[in-house]
């Protein structure tokens, strides 16, 4: 089994990830250890939440859960790249299919995406 080397990087490392089909780059969040053996037993994306120092499973509130469908680790094992089954449209705890869903071109910055679910109606509950 494969060892991450958390202490490298205080106990934080970024997983990438992407859509499994598409490679699409829908968002970048931080697994810590337990996150990471979480994410290994489930097959569930399970992160560390850096804002309330918690774990969190994606889409355990919204619904937009991401199934593991491979994981790659980089050549010094502190990152990780989990490629997801998207389930519900969206990554984005704003609404969007992806984090990145703004461009910067021209000095401006243009959202280059619709929303898939207004955030108000699925936090705000």
């Amino acid at each position: 089994m494969i060892k991450l080397d958390f202490k490298k990087t205080g106990g934080l490392i970024p997983a990438i990830v992407q859509d499994y089909e598409t490679g699409e780059v829908l968002m970048l969040a931080y697994i810590n250890k337990e996150a990471w053996e979480a994410t290994l037993s489930t097959g569930k994306a399970t992160y560390f939440s850096r804002s309330r120092q918690t774990l969190w499973i994606k889409g355990e509130t919204s619904g937009n859960m991401q199934i593991i469908r491979e994981i790659r680790i980089d050549c010094d094992n502190d990152t990780v790249i989990f490629k997801v089954e998207q389930i519900g449209g969206a990554a984005c705890h704003k609404g969007y299919r992806s984090c990145f869903y703004k461009k910067f071109k021209d000095g401006a910055v243009e959202v280059t995406e619709n929303r898939v679910f207004d955030p108000k109606e699925v936090y705000n509950k």
